[in-house]
């Protein structure tokens, strides 16, 4: 079996599987890469020194985390290939990714999140930050929500995380507040949450997400590029900050593992003040 015919069986299955367009398209990046490393061979005939060789050319100028999704990808694909039958031994199954540092995720401190308010001029603005910054969600979940969605009794939504799996998360009253004017002043009738401002209006996509958050933190003065993911790891450390334990915000944010949301209590600098002046 060819790369290129194992790569359009393998994304089939992992599309049934569940897994996201996004994830499909990068690793269908990757795999247009490992064809031109390979000349698009025969998966049997690729050897675990080929893939070394290959992983080790690209670490020379790639970051451990990007040469660590590679060795994802090549890990997963000829897995794969491997269970189904289409080749009798897997090449890859010893490969190991690149060990990564502990990175701390940039947050933004309270008196930022205001100074990033102050830099919202339209109720559609307002509705999107106070979203993100209270609900913790990620941008592709706020990307796919519609109207319907929405319960402003509860002032709670089910998303569709990773994998789509189902979580439900809540925003407070300021979001509803702004979110309800929003739809208010829509006159379209597209269902989605989130549309463009320009007509025809259509739903808002990832980028035009970025872009706004984007827009709104150089109206508000901050001297940093401002993304929506820290406005997600922002709302998980004020959490901390205020004193919610680990279980509840993993479980708001979605994360499989308890290791993810634990690093935001090594990051809680106020956290570790308090419990200094507590017992010292």
């Amino acid at each position: 079996m060819l790369l290129s015919e194992a790569w359009e069986n393998y994304q089939s299955d992992k599309r049934i599987e569940g897994y996201s367009s996004l994830t499909l398209k990068m690793y269908g990046f990757q795999c247009n890469l490992l064809k031109q490393y390979f000349d698009d061979s025969r998966m049997d005939d690729i050897t675990t020194e080929d893939l070394k060789l290959y992983l080790g050319e690209a670490a020379e100028y790639l970051k451990p985390s990007s040469l660590g999704h590679r060795v994802r990808f090549i890990k997963s694909l000829f897995k794969w290939t491997h269970e189904e039958g289409f080749i009798l031994k897997n090449p890859a199954a010893k490969l190991k990714e690149p060990k990564l540092g502990k990175r701390i995720p940039k947050f933004l401190s309270e008196h930022e999140i205001e100074h990033l308010r102050e830099g919202c001029h339209t109720s559609m603005e307002k509705a999107l930050f106070e979203f993100f910054y209270s609900t913790g969600c990620r941008i592709g979940e706020v990307a796919k929500l519609n109207q319907d969605d929405i319960n402003f009794i509860g002032n709670s939504v089910i998303v569709h995380g990773k994998g789509d799996k189902e979580r439900e998360v809540y925003f407070n009253v300021r979001c509803a507040i702004w979110l309800k004017r929003y739809l208010d002043e829509r006159d379209d009738d597209e269902p989605c949450l989130f549309v463009t401002v320009r007509k025809p209006k259509r739903r808002m996509s990832v980028d035009s997400l970025r872009y706004i958050v984007k827009r709104i933190s150089k109206r508000a003065g901050i001297n940093k590029t401002i993304h929506p993911h820290q406005l997600r790891h922002s709302y998980a450390t004020h959490m901390i900050d205020n004193g919610a334990p680990l279980e509840v915000i993993q479980s708001l944010l979605g994360h499989e593992k308890s290791e993810t949301t634990r690093i935001y209590a090594h990051l809680s600098g106020k956290l570790r003040y308090d419990f200094y002046n507590k017992y010292f």
